[in-house]
């Protein structure tokens, strides 16, 4: 199979090095890049040339953001070739389109490396849907907020040395923000629950982040047998489902508790299946690359995943509820008192608590917030 690339950073350098040596019936033979960086005789700047090439037969896009990689995979699909992405925050935002044209068009869109990077999170969704329903997830779906958040635990660093470092190593952008806001766990949240569910997922979730976090908030929750990690979460019940992005502090036994680095561990429940954890490396070039070329190898062996958003579910957040813990010098509303300058509500949902979250950072800026699981409430 002949197949181009969108894009030669950093995963797809990992994708044409797996193909190269790991899998000899498939052949990068174009890829995308930017006019001044065509450094490689298969490249090229005008993506019109890979559309028209009948010899590329499936187009791998990890080119990152939404444009021009949107219109990108749209014409790719069109034309009749299979598009296997790395790509969440453009599927997140444009996937029943895609799994629309991909239908019409008898072609293959797998999306793998978008969700916990080397992780099989997405194709095992799928085998546990073959029989059962999912009727929840969760989980560490970004490794560098894992990273940021295991060094200020283990090593006592503040929170901007640890992101500095996070920055150095290449687990954090210049601007982070995707990561330590949330948005990134969103992105993954929402394909997850797409897949898990059969829903074209909301995209407007309750999303928290970790910015404000400090280390004696760490040394607080310690002391209570609690690590803090951040979370993107599901549930479906009763033709309803709901999801959320929100810090969580789970008890220190935990596999969660334990997971170091930027590691992901991600999980799911099914009804026959039970409780499933799914642990590994979340980022970089190799293990994305490894799923990326795991979704080629399926696209040329003629696997198409048909994704159906047509359930029928109702969006009902009542079904993430929980006690949240607040660290503020300014309380809006009644609360139990936790600890110094930290405050115990009970029984909200994740929009609640994040409306919340919103009026208790107007006057107090530097606020954290974080879920409790229910055994450490």
């Amino acid at each position: 199979m002949n197949i181009a690339l969108l894009g030669y950073g950093t995963v797809g350098r990992g994708v044409d090095d797996i193909i190269r040596n790991c899998v000899p019936d498939v052949c990068v033979t174009r890829i995308l890049e930017l006019p001044d960086r065509l450094t490689d005789p298969r490249m090229t700047s005008d993506y019109d040339q890979i559309v028209a090439d009948p010899n590329v037969e499936l187009v791998v896009e990890c080119m990152g953001g939404i444009e021009p990689a949107h219109t990108c995979i749209a014409r790719a699909l069109a034309a009749g070739k299979h598009v296997v992405t790395s790509n969440k925050a453009v599927v997140a935002a444009h996937f029943a389109e895609f799994a629309e044209l991909a239908a019409k068009n008898d072609v293959a869109f797998l999306i793998e490396a978008a969700v916990a990077g080397g992780i099989p999170w997405i194709a095992s969704i799928e085998k546990v849907r073959r029989i059962d329903d999912v009727h929840m997830f969760w989980g560490i779906m970004n490794g560098t907020t894992n990273y940021i958040i295991d060094s200020m635990r283990r090593e006592g660093l503040d929170f901007d040395v640890a992101l500095g470092r996070a920055q150095e190593m290449g687990y954090a952008e210049r601007d982070p923000s995707a990561d330590i806001d949330g948005i990134d766990v969103a992105n993954k949240t929402i394909l997850s629950a797409c897949v898990a569910f059969d829903v074209d997922c909301v995209r407007d979730l309750p999303v928290s982040g970790i910015r404000t976090l400090s280390k004696s908030d760490l040394s607080q929750f310690a002391s209570r047998g609690m690590v803090i990690k951040l979370f993107g979460r599901g549930m479906c019940k009763d033709g309803k489902y709901a999801v959320s992005v929100e810090p969580m502090a789970v008890t220190q036994y935990s596999l969660e508790a334990a997971v170091p680095s930027n590691f992901n561990l991600v999980s799911l429940e099914g009804f026959t299946v039970g409780r499933l954890k799914f642990y590994g490396q979340g980022a970089g070039s190799l293990p994305t690359g490894n799923a990326i070329v795991q979704d080629v190898i399926d696209a040329m062996h003629g696997r198409k995943q048909v994704y159906d958003f047509s359930r029928g579910l109702t969006y009902d957040p009542t079904l993430l509820m929980g006690d949240y813990v607040f660290r503020t010098n300014s309380m809006p509303v009644a609360a139990d008192a936790w600890a110094p300058n930290m405050w115990l509500v009970r029984n909200y949902t994740s929009e609640q608590a994040r409306a919340l979250y919103e009026r208790v950072l107007q006057k107090d800026p530097t606020a954290f917030m974080t879920g409790l699981q229910k055994e450490a409430s």
